[in-house]
């Protein structure tokens, strides 16, 4: 019997075998909700850049670009004219950048595989976009750490990532069909990692998300989950 590892997103030590289907082993958490994909059974990370390359991501495509305008729309409705952001985890094709640039915003990126520019995550930016990546963090609680602190105060991150059917229904779901795919979020994730990092939270679409950081500093947290 494998014994549950601490959740990579808040750290609680309270977690269960949630499911063992094809694709491995996953784990869930009793505190934040959180499932996760078994670190040993998670692709290298040559082999998980090779998958992202089969994308055909085409940023030109009317359909692709019809699916990211759920999150392009609304996030752009709640901006100031002018807002600089980060496309976070933009993949080799930033098709959402482009689609927000031709709304007169700036938008940097930043994709560990493809555009590896660390500097990026030295500036801090009025929003942050982040499109069908969360699914892909190996460690989400230094992730969401660090989106907070690319947020200036009062900045805006616009998540879209797809939520999790009830259990009876997750050995069948699409989305674990992905190899990359290694955590699975709830509304009641979503919730809680807005209250533990002080954010507002509002729900825009199915799997869109926006969430907006206050204009004063939180006081000092305990660290999130480190991930493994």
């Amino acid at each position: 019997m494998v014994e549950s590892p601490p959740c990579p997103l808040c750290g609680e030590t309270g977690t269960e075998r949630y499911a063992e289907i094809r694709q491995g082993l996953y784990h869930r958490c009793r505190g934040c909700d959180l499932v996760w994909l078994d670190p040993s059974h998670r692709p290298d990370a040559v082999a998980e850049r090779a998958f992202y390359a089969t994308h055909e991501n085409n940023p030109v495509d009317p359909g692709y670009r019809s699916f990211l305008d759920r999150l392009a729309t609304p996030l752009a409705r709640i901006l100031a004219p002018g807002s600089v952001g980060l496309d976070y985890g933009c993949g080799p094709a930033p098709a959402l950048a482009a689609m927000l640039r031709e709304r007169g915003f700036t938008v940097d990126l930043y994709d560990p595989f493809f555009f590896p520019d660390n500097a990026k995550l030295r500036q801090r930016y009025d929003f942050v976009a982040c499109s069908e990546t969360a699914e892909h963090f190996h460690a989400p609680g230094r992730e969401f750490a660090r989106l907070d602190t690319l947020l200036r105060p009062g900045g805006w991150l616009g998540l879209m990532t797809a939520l999790r059917p009830p259990r009876e229904q997750f050995a069948g779901w699409h989305y674990v069909r992905d190899p990359t795919h290694v955590c699975f979020y709830s509304e009641n994730t979503l919730h809680w990692l807005a209250q533990y990092l002080g954010w507002s939270c509002s729900r825009v679409g199915r799997d869109v998300t926006l969430f907006g950081k206050p204009h004063l500093t939180p006081a000092a947290r305990p660290v999130m989950g480190n991930g493994a």
